[in-house]
C-alpha cells in the first residue's frame, strides 16, 4: 500500500501534460428555499447543470431561517462560505440568489445572461491546475504546482446529483414545490496544500447516491485553482 501511494504521489510530481483535461468550471448558487427570487435561478442552474464543463453546486443558506423560513437543506457553514466571498469581493452583504464562478466573479442568480458571460469566461481563460487523482473511495492525491502563499485549501464536498422536489412551508415560496439540483449536503476542509504532492484522506459516506468532488482553492474565498471527481462523476 505505502509502495503505491509513493508511486501514484511521484506520478504527480511530474508536470501535467498539455493535454490534460482542464478542470470543470465551478458555479456556486447560494439560495434559499421560501426566496421568490431563487426559484428562476434555481430553474436556470439547473439547466446549466447540464453543460459539458461545468460543476454547478446549491448551497442553501440559513440566515432567512429567523423569518420562519427554515430551509431544509440550508447549514450554518453554507452561509459562512458565503460570506468569505463577500469578504473578498468586497461585497456590503451576502444575498440571495447569488452565483459565484470559480471563486472570483460574482452575479445575481436572476441575471442568466450575466451568468451565462461569467461561465463562458472562465471556461476560456487559461488556467495551469494542479493534477488531482482519486484513488480508490478514500483517497484524492493533489499533485505538484504553483500553490499561492500561504497554501491553499483543500475541500470535499458532497452533493445529491439528482433535481429534487421540495414543498415549500414558509417564506415567498408557501405553498410551491420548488426544484433544486445539485444540492450540497456536506462540506469539510481537508487540509493545506503547498504546492507539492500530497495524498488526502476522504472520510467515507454513509449516503451513496451522493457524488463527490474536491475542490482546491485559496483561502477565504479566492480563486478555485482546480477541481477533481472521481472517475464516472465528471461534469459532462
Amino acid at each position: 500500500m505505502r509502495t503505491a501511494a509513493l508511486i501514484s504521489l511521484i506520478l504527480l510530481a511530474l508536470p501535467a501534460s498539455a493535454a490534460a483535461a482542464k478542470p470543470p468550471v465551478l458555479v456556486e448558487l447560494y439560495t434559499a428555499q421560501g426566496c421568490r427570487s431563487c426559484t428562476d435561478a434555481n430553474e436556470h442552474l439547473n439547466r446549466l447543470a447540464e453543460r459539458p464543463g461545468v460543476l454547478v453546486l446549491t448551497f442553501s443558506v440559513d440566515y432567512w431561517d429567523y423569518l420562519g423560513w427554515t430551509d431544509t437543506f440550508a447549514r450554518p457553514e453554507y452561509a459562512e462560505r458565503q460570506k468569505a466571498y463577500v469578504t473578498r469581493l468586497k461585497l456590503r452583504e451576502p444575498y440571495t440568489p447569488q452565483v459565484v464562478v470559480d471563486g472570483q466573479e460574482e452575479a445575481q442568480g436572476l441575471k442568466a445572461s450575466e451568468v451565462d458571460r461569467l461561465v463562458r469566461a472562465a471556461a476560456a481563460a487559461p488556467r495551469n491546475p494542479p493534477d488531482m487523482r482519486f484513488v480508490g473511495q478514500r483517497r484524492v492525491d493533489v499533485g505538484s504546482g504553483r500553490a499561492p502563499r500561504g497554501g491553499a485549501e483543500v475541500w470535499l464536498v458532497r452533493y445529491d446529483p439528482r433535481a429534487v422536489e421540495v414543498a415549500v412551508r414558509a417564506g415567498d415560496n408557501r405553498g410551491e414545490t420548488v426544484i433544486q439540483r445539485n444540492v450540497v449536503r456536506q462540506i469539510a476542509r481537508l487540509g493545506v496544500w503547498r504546492g507539492r504532492p500530497q495524498a488526502y484522506r476522504v472520510p467515507a459516506t454513509a449516503d451513496d447516491s451522493l457524488r463527490t468532488a474536491v475542490i482546491v482553492q485559496v483561502p477565504r474565498g479566492g480563486r478555485v485553482l482546480g477541481v477533481a471527481q472521481p472517475s464516472g462523476a465528471t461534469p459532462k
